[in-house]
């Protein structure tokens, strides 16, 4: 039912975990793909094997959290491509730090990472979209972002600006025909976490804390972004999709 194949999508941080799960999906709908990873050429170049050699999927090394002169690499990586219809914002960190020990370089390291290089790379985006009076942007937040989270206090604080950016966009420029919305996953089970899931016990814990009886995967996530990035979502416009399995109860 989902076809995009007229359509060319953007997405961030594409080389693993949610993102990896978004090019797939989007590429298997018909679009052509563009995605950026971090470091980790062979994992980039193993999704795009895994696809299919059938499929239009192109990939370029951008470290958002770490990256000299940024703005600049977004404008040209925007020329590159030239053409964007979609755009998911998926890009970004998670770290552990305790307010009153977190270093204004650590601080500044998310901010960038998960919120700066959204902003940066939206705003070039944005005049392609205009340009074609077509747009469909998805921004990948968290619940954190909504009901805040301890000892991660600038990742939340990052995904609540996120939150509030998706809206505010949303209002000025719906009237170009383009949609701003926002995917808040509460836990996936991705690389991100593997760290902390590596307690079995802690895991445990929070899959039974979670109403489904289940922490989701990578492609749970996925799905409802490419349902957003579809004409079956035309009329969505602001909204933040919750996608927890019924743990955190806020829309």
């Amino acid at each position: 039912m989902i076809n995009l194949n007229s359509k060319s999508v953007l997405i961030t941080g594409g080389s693993r975990g949610i993102g990896a799960a978004c090019v797939k999906l989007f590429a298997e709908a018909g679009a052509v793909v563009y995605f950026t990873y971090k470091s980790n050429l062979e994992a980039a170049s193993k999704l795009v094997q895994q696809t299919g050699k059938k499929k239009k999927i192109f990939f370029y090394k951008m470290d958002f959290s770490n990256e000299v002169n940024l703005e600049q690499r977004i404008i040209e990586l925007v020329s590159k491509i030239r053409k964007i219809d979609i755009l998911v914002n998926n890009a970004g960190i998670w770290e552990y730090g305790e307010a009153d020990k977190m270093s204004l370089r650590e601080w500044n390291r998310t901010m960038q990472a998960n919120l700066t290089s959204m902003f940066l790379i939206t705003k070039h985006v944005i005049p392609l979209m205009k340009k074609n009076k077509f747009g469909k942007i998805i921004n990948i937040s968290s619940t954190a972002g909504q009901r805040g989270e301890a000892f991660h206090s600038h990742y939340a604080a990052s995904k609540g600006a996120m939150i509030s950016y998706t809206k505010s966009l949303a209002a000025e420029i719906g009237k170009f025909n383009i949609t701003v919305n926002s995917v808040a996953p509460g836990w996936v089970d991705t690389e991100m976490c593997k760290e902390v899931f590596s307690d079995k016990k802690y895991k445990e814990k929070v899959r039974l804390e979670i109403p489904v009886q289940r922490i989701a995967s990578a492609e749970d996530i996925a799905g409802p972004v490419l349902f957003l990035a579809s004409d079956l979502a035309r009329h969505i416009n602001g909204e933040i999709l919750n996608v927890n399995g019924g743990s955190v109860l806020c829309g």
